[in-house]
């Protein structure tokens, strides 16, 4: 009888350090100075000597995943994207409160490793803290067989940010005559996959002859790509935002849609008009609700619908934000406006936790 072995159980340690050998490049590739020790510890570590330049330094932090696109990297065998996606969901939520991202960890899970596709996912991690200047410090691959498919995987991650305590930005901040600027997003992002694959890859999307290989003449691409567009990353642009406008808080644009995200980091005393006539959404949401026949309220409160981030900035500084985001690349624009909020208002959705303010979006975008 031969002997019991970790890898008849189904765990692979050997293909688990030749994975650990493709991504050591990439990984070292994303750090910053304040990085100490090398790629393959037990625990990343961080100089927080460098911390001494604040008078009071909050320490922020955040933890997300990517959800169900990760089916569309599996299907379509490309998974050096929602690496980026997973820091970009991470730092964008540390950066609302005016926070610079400092470093990340990153955990994958896998029914098997290939360390091809591991080692994949990871430069995707590397490139997206490498775009949001952040250290990647570490992170860890777990083998379940028996618990996920051979091919099947899910991956998380969690950042730590520094904010002086003097510059936190939050709904304190914001007043009355204020100017909401959008920030365009990249596509779907990371939020709403459930909704997009069931309609483009279910029975409405089969109808239509979609498939993740198929050339849509509306998107300029195959589905796939369209649905694997990586999330932009705002962290520096934000950042560098705050340098030269007076912004009261940021909004990342997740799940839940445009109204309720806005709605969390205003005040409970204000409101938020956003007129819809300022932009018009990428073919990829008309294309959802078209085949899908899904209504423009339930749109919004699950996609972005072309907006990735929010800034609330004072009225007379809204010109130089503008001016400082376009100057970057980033296409932004006057999307709203921040007024006194009307007793018994509700807006068109509440923030998470019933608490903040009311935003109601109004008009009709624009056709494209």
């Amino acid at each position: 009888m031969n002997d019991t072995t970790y890898a008849a159980a189904g765990v692979d340690v050997e293909a688990g350090e030749r994975a650990v050998s493709l991504m050591k490049d990439a990984v070292r590739a994303a750090q910053r100075p304040e990085t100490v020790g090398d790629f393959g510890g037990f625990a990343g570590m961080f100089d927080a000597s460098a911390l001494t330049r604040y008078q009071r330094p909050l320490l922020a932090t955040s933890t997300d995943g990517v959800g169900t696109k990760v089916a569309v990297a599996r299907a379509m065998q490309v998974h050096n994207t929602v690496g980026i996606d997973l820091v970009a969901m991470v730092v964008d939520d540390l950066v609302v409160v005016g926070a610079e991202p400092l470093f990340m960890t990153d955990y994958i899970a896998c029914g098997r490793v290939v360390p091809d596709t591991i080692a994949a996912i990871v430069s995707g991690i590397a490139e997206g803290c490498k775009r949001a200047g952040v250290a990647l410090l570490g992170g860890e691959t777990a083998e379940h067989p028996g618990l996920m498919d051979p091919d099947e995987y899910d991956i998380a991650g969690a950042g730590t940010g520094v904010v002086e305590a003097t510059a936190l930005l939050g709904a304190e901040r914001v007043r009355s005559g204020d100017m909401v600027i959008a920030m365009r997003s990249s596509g779907l992002h990371s939020n709403g996959y459930s909704l997009a694959r069931y309609v483009l890859l279910g029975e409405a999307g089969r109808n239509a002859g979609l498939t993740l290989d198929r050339h849509v003449d509306a998107l300029g691409r195959t589905l796939g790509e369209e649905l694997l567009e990586p999330t932009r990353i705002y962290a520096l642009d934000c950042l560098d935002l705050m340098t030269a406008a007076e912004v009261r808080v940021f909004s990342h644009v997740t799940g839940g849609g445009l109204a309720a995200n806005l709605a969390r980091v205003l005040p409970a005393t204000m409101a938020a008009d956003i007129d819809r006539t300022s932009w018009t959404p990428q073919a990829i949401f008309g294309l959802i609700g078209e085949l899908g026949h899904v209504q423009r309220r339930e749109l919004e409160r699950t996609l972005n619908q072309g907006i990735g981030m929010f800034a609330v900035v004072s009225a007379d500084t809204a010109s130089v934000a503008l001016a400082r985001l376009q100057s970057r690349g980033l296409e932004a624009w006057v999307a709203g406006s921040i007024r006194d909020r009307r007793e018994g208002e509700r807006g068109d959705a509440e923030a998470k936790g019933g608490k903040g303010g009311a935003v109601s979006l109004v008009g009709d975008h624009p056709l494209a």
